[in-house]
Formats: C-alpha cells, sequence, structure tokens
C-alpha cells in the first residue's frame, strides 16, 4: 500500500508541475503586467515546493517502495530521467530569479513592465524546460520496462 500511495503521489506532482510550467508559458505569451508578474511569482513558487516534494516522494519511493534501491542504481533510464530532472531544476533558477526581479522592480515602480526580449528569453526557457519534462516521461516509460537492459 505505501508503494502504491508513493507512486501516485509521485505522478500527481509531476503533473501539478507541468501544469504549472504550461501556465508560465501561456501568461509569459502576452503582455506581462503587474497583475501577470504577481500570478508568475506564485505559480513558479508552487512549481518550486512541488519540485521539493517530489525529490522527496522520489527518494522515499527508492528507500520504502516494492522496487529495491538496486533496481535504481543499476538502471541507465533512471540515470537519464534524474539527469534530466536535475537540468530542469537548473534551468528554472533563471526564471525563478527574473520572476523576483520583476516583482521587485514592479514595488519601486508601479508603472515596470519588463522589457519584451526579456519576456521572450524566459518563455523560451520555460518551454525548454517542458520538453525535458516529456523526455523524462519517456525516461520513465523505458525505466519501468526496460530496466537495467
Amino acid at each position: 500500500m505505501t508503494d502504491f500511495l508513493l507512486a501516485a503521489l509521485h505522478h500527481l506532482l509531476v503533473y501539478a508541475i507541468v501544469a504549472m510550467l504550461v501556465a508560465e508559458s501561456v501568461l509569459l505569451r502576452g503582455t506581462v503586467d503587474r497583475s501577470t508578474m504577481q500570478r508568475l511569482a506564485g505559480i513558479d513558487l508552487g512549481y518550486g515546493l512541488c519540485a521539493m516534494l517530489l525529490i522527496a516522494v522520489g527518494v522515499s519511493r527508492i528507500a520504502f517502495g516494492i522496487k529495491a534501491y538496486d533496481f535504481y542504481l543499476h538502471n541507465p533510464w533512471f540515470h537519464a530521467k534524474i539527469g534530466a530532472f536535475l537540468l530542469v531544476g537548473l534551468l528554472s533558477i533563471l526564471p525563478t530569479v527574473r520572476f523576483l526581479r520583476w516583482r521587485k522592480a514592479l514595488a519601486a515602480d508601479p508603472a515596470y513592465l519588463p522589457d519584451t526580449a526579456e519576456v521572450g528569453k524566459m518563455r523560451g526557457i520555460v518551454r525548454f524546460e517542458l520538453v525535458l519534462l516529456a523526455a523524462i516521461f519517456v525516461f520513465a516509460a523505458a525505466m519501468a520496462r526496460y530496466g537495467g537492459f
């Protein structure tokens, strides 16, 4: 039962992360005004919290799940999945910092609007994160089906 609950929570957190990145991508398509900047910061906070919970649940699955630690240790698809997840995490730092800067600039100047090119760059990073998440789904399927080859 523990394995089932951890697996279900793991999947729900992954889908929450995808939903939040899609929301960020959509918000970055148009004009980024005061309301949008506040939404982006809030969504990004939720994204970060879900990512941290996902790590905790993932570690719990390794420690308390049905599959032994050895399954993960010798599974190249697991290593690819973790590598892609780490890359998503590293890429997410720039938008997070940028969203916080935008909020700070908005607090100092209520008429502040971020540069269009900067918004486009953040949109590109968020979309690349989504592509990497799609790769993580592929790696997860391969991990479950092909194990350590």
